[in-house]
């Protein structure tokens, strides 16, 4: 176990230092941002998490699963950030440990900046999971990652024009080899700052009597929980029938939710 003199000083060493980046590990005090990484599997994820904190990080589990909760913070632009790795997920609508956990804290946790690590390789198939994180919030970068990969397989993106039809930052990496980091490190304070404002691409096909019983539902659960962050997601996965999310309501565990992942930014943690 390091001191705090020398965590401090192995902090600001030369070596972690990427431009305006300082990696800070699981040293954590008065947090400026919250940042979650979410993604699907195998798409480099944990290799973004360590480029933008350092090896060194605080692990746990979530509160009540058995689903590994991983936490670091850097510091960019004199910003302080706390960056929380999501359980890697395919989709947010099933009820698996890992989605329930992914889902809940992209929703109730309240992050400032939801980055979404996908697959260059894969991208139609990754692209599923955006579609829904952008259906609960607007304050997305997608990081387009593996494409020292992409190009192995001659495969061409339009970063540009990916970014233009999601209405967010789309910045494309190769993590292993640092490449697109500092475009990286950018959006996202971009994004937390409010330089950039997302206009995120959302289906939009109600008929008048769905809107009309969205409408209703969505009164009804914010003057029930007024805290609750994006009443009208909830509202569609009532609607839905997603049972998760109706025994949540029924059973109190909605209001738990709340309050156990809007937890407070400045979280201090010993080194």
């Amino acid at each position: 176990m390091k001191s705090d003199k020398q965590a401090t000083a192995c902090a600001t060493c030369p070596v972690h230092h990427v431009g305006n980046l300082i990696k800070l590990g699981i040293k954590m005090e008065d947090v400026d941002f919250l940042v979650a990484l979410a993604g699907n599997p195998n798409t480099g994820k944990s290799t973004i998490f360590n480029n933008l904190t350092g090896l060194r990080q605080h692990t746990g589990n979530w509160p009540g699963k058995t689903v590994t909760r991983a936490e670091g913070a850097f510091i960019y632009n004199e910003h302080r950030y706390k960056v929380v790795d999501l359980p890697g997920t395919y989709s947010l609508l099933s009820t698996s440990a890992d989605e329930e956990v992914a889902r809940n804290f992209i929703l109730f946790g309240r992050p400032d900046v939801t980055v979404i690590v996908v697959d260059a390789t894969r991208l139609e198939r990754n692209l599923n999971l955006v579609l829904q994180v952008l259906e609960i919030t607007d304050r997305v970068v997608v990081c387009l990652n593996l494409m020292d990969e992409a190009r192995r397989h001659q495969l061409n993106i339009d970063v540009r024009m990916l970014s233009k039809e999601l209405g967010v930052p789309v910045v494309a990496t190769a993590a292993r080899k640092g490449e697109g980091m500092k475009e990286l490190l950018q959006a996202i304070d971009e994004v937390a700052t409010g330089k950039y404002v997302c206009k995120p691409h959302r289906v939009h096909s109600e008929s008048p009597e769905l809107k009309k019983a969205l409408d209703k539902l969505v009164k009804m659960l914010e003057d029930t929980y007024p805290q609750l962050p994006n009443a009208r997601w909830v509202a569609l996965r009532l609607l839905d029938g997603d049972s998760y999310v109706i025994n949540a309501l029924r059973n109190g565990e909605l209001q738990e939710l709340i309050v156990e992942n809007g937890e407070p930014k400045d979280v201090t943690m010993a080194v």
